[in-house]
């Protein structure tokens, strides 16, 4: 378990504002708000739990009123962490809360560390870990959609799904032991085929569900996309467009972006942070060769390029050399500047294994919907969403644990070994499982997830 002393944090950011939380939780909250609460009028009696008390922070000693406030109790088990917690609401200046927060210290809590009223939550079952990381999911969402998957998964979406494989593992897993602790009924012979069967089905759906973490994650982190091209072809001018606003310096000179430019863009709820790079080509000129090799380091570092043609000159030497350096990234070919008279050959992008171009002129805002349409799904890679999707790396690892356990299984079963083989690789299978809603857990993994987290949360 954990130490049971009494922790207290802002839970709110700081920094000036209209109001502040100061939340506290642990054995001592209720007894530590009535120390330094006095309510309005004079009415000290018993605080009533989940219920709203207007009153005054006052100094037990001298008497001081620091702040005029709302005090809420939550007795336990009914509150997030699971113990008694007490929430004060303040006004917001960064010294009155420094005040209000160091009042309760000296009281006798300590401060909590980040993430530690969570990690309380997690502790005392108020949630399991998927959800505890959901958490911190929903604080970083930056789009609808992001928000709406860490949400899903802090009302236990993911942990429901986990528990149903879990479930059909553990039906697996008493055949095999039945077959260990009664040898005399040969019931593993007799059910080897059928054991195979149910695990290869467990497998497909761990597989499907390893298979949604690129898509969660592109959701959680964000997608990163560089806009890539020789000098001149309108890069700068097409993440303007994108972005709705003038961000770069658009100018008739070849090599007026040097450095890269970071913006961000919301593609229906997928967030994609766009690098506007420096044209790709051969020059002497050594501040042009440091900007092309951070580009091509871009490139690298991106979940898709976005290769920009000017479709008013012919298709050049330099324009080959660029989209057979992306062969291996996913790519998206904007033929830009189609409001002038076309003179590239679509013939050159076919015969390099593109077939897929799409025609827009950034300065005239042409084709820029169905550019954003297109990226999206090629971000994404899928038109029809996964019911649940991972979004956490260490999801995704722990279930590749069990599949890499299951395979094992499926071979012992396979080469009629005895069943005691077939449990040790399910048991691991099990491990894999629980590992991601913390049925088993240890605390380096604990302090690594819930260190990420904020203090007061």
């Amino acid at each position: 378990m954990y130490q049971e002393d009494t922790i207290a944090a802002v839970a709110t950011p700081m920094g000036e504002g209209g109001v502040a939380i100061v939340r506290v939780s642990g054995p001592d909250a209720e007894r530590i708000a009535r120390e330094i609460f006095a309510r309005s009028g004079g009415r000290n009696g018993r605080l009533r739990t989940h219920t709203l008390h207007y009153g005054t922070i006052c100094e037990p000693k001298t008497g001081e009123v620091l702040d005029e406030v709302l005090l809420t109790l939550m007795r336990k088990p009914r509150s997030y962490t699971g113990e008694d917690v007490v929430e004060v609401h303040c006004h917001g200046g960064p010294f009155l809360v420094r005040r209000i927060l160091e009042l309760i210290l000296s009281r006798g809590a300590r401060h909590a560390e980040p993430g530690e009223f969570t990690k309380r939550a997690f502790l005392n079952g108020r949630l399991d870990l998927a959800q505890a990381e959901g958490v911190l999911d929903l604080i970083r969402a930056r789009t609808e959609k992001g928000m709406r998957l860490a949400l899903g998964q802090v009302r236990g979406g993911l942990s429901r799904w986990i528990g149903e494989l879990r479930e059909d593992l553990l039906e697996i897993l008493v055949q095999v032991e039945a077959a260990i602790d009664f040898p005399e009924e040969e019931i593993e012979l007799l059910q080897r085929d059928q054991l195979a069967a149910k695990t290869e089905a467990l497998r497909g759906k761990i597989a499907e569900l390893i298979g949604s973490y690129e898509w969660g994650r592109l959701f959680r982190d964000g997608a990163r996309v560089c806009i890539a091209g020789k000098p001149n072809v309108g890069k700068s001018s097409l993440l303007n467009a994108l972005v709705g606003e003038e961000r770069v310096i658009v100018t008739e000179v070849p090599g007026t972006t040097r450095d890269v430019v970071e913006e961000s863009i919301n593609l229906g709820g997928l967030p994609v942070a766009l690098w506007d790079t420096a044209g790709i080509r051969r020059t002497d000129d050594q501040v042009e060769k440091i900007s092309v090799h951070f580009t091509r380091k871009r490139i690298a570092e991106a979940d898709a390029v976005l290769a920009v043609l000017d479709g008013s000159c012919p298709f050049s030497p330099e324009d080959r050399a660029i989209l057979e350096s992306l062969k291996e990234k996913k790519v998206l070919i904007a033929i830009n500047k189609s409001d002038l008279s076309p003179r590239l050959d679509m013939r050159e992008l076919t015969g390099l294994g593109y077939k897929e171009t799409m025609l827009i002129s950034a300065k005239e805002d042409f084709g820029l919907d169905h550019l954003k349409q297109e990226l999206r799904s090629l971000l994404l890679g899928v038109e029809i969403e996964p019911q649940v999707a991972l979004t956490n790396l260490r999801h995704k690892a722990a279930l590749e644990r069990a599949q890499a356990s299951l395979n094992e299984a499926l071979k012992t079963l396979r080469r009629s070994l005895p069943p005691e083989f077939v449990a040790v690789d399910l048991r691991d299978a099990k491990e894999g499982l629980e590992e991601v809603i913390g049925v088993i857990s240890n605390d380096d993994i604990l302090k690594r997830i819930f260190d990420q987290f904020c203090v007061g949360k």
